[in-house]
Parts: structure tokens; sequence; C-alpha cells
């Protein structure tokens, strides 16, 4: 699975929200640095090369509808993100948000509670 741009990435959330959309659909989705309807046209097919979407045609036009789900995509980014910037470890993930006021205590009292519920 390839990594993707952060413009499909914007494009996948949307389609991921959507279900199914037309181009126009998801032109309406973005709030901000509206691309051209042909721009977002290419990034949408880009994104039919790459695997992760697919459609249904009706006359000229073409609904798209993901194919790769977006818990599947968001496991391959993390551990990715997890191997290149914290050297595979969580606990350095994890520490670099606490150090960063990204999570709190309670919040990181929390995880530990699901982690020993699982045992």
């Amino acid at each position: 699975m390839q990594k993707l741009t952060n413009k499909e990435e914007e494009i996948m959330q949307i389609l991921w929200k959507l279900k199914k959309a037309f181009v126009k659909e998801v032109l309406a989705e973005i709030e901000e640095d509206k691309p051209h309807y042909n721009t977002l046209s290419t990034i949408i097919r880009n994104l039919e090369e790459k695997g992760f979407v697919s459609y249904t045609a009706f006359g000229n036009t073409h609904q798209y509808y993901p194919i790769v789900k977006m818990e599947d995509y968001r496991k391959r980014f993390m551990n990715t993100a997890i191997e290149t910037y914290f050297d595979n470890s969580y606990k350095s993930m994890v520490s670099f948000f606490a150090e960063e006021n990204k999570i709190s205590a309670d919040e990181l009292r929390e995880i530990l509670a699901l982690i020993e519920n699982k045992k």
C-alpha cells in the first residue's frame, strides 16, 4: 500500500466519510484550498490507479467509492510513522506526546486501564 500525498489523504477522508460520491460532491466537502474540478478529478483518478478507490459509471460520469478501509490505511500509516520517527518504540511515541502536552495524565491512565483490561 502506497503512502498518499496530503491532498490524496484529504480526498480519501472525504470518500470514507461519504462512502460513495461524485467529484462534485467531494468538491463540496473541501473547505479550504478548493482545487479546480478537473484537478480534483485527476487526484481521484490517481487514487483509483493506486488501488484506493473504484467507481460505478453512470453514463459519462463516475461515482467513486473507497476500496481500502480507513482502518487498514491508518494501521499501515501509524506503523510506518512509529518505525520511522520513534525507532519502533510505542513508549517513545507516547513519551513524545506527553512531553508535547498532547496527552494528559488522565488520558494515559485510561490507556493503561485499557491495556490492563486486555490481560
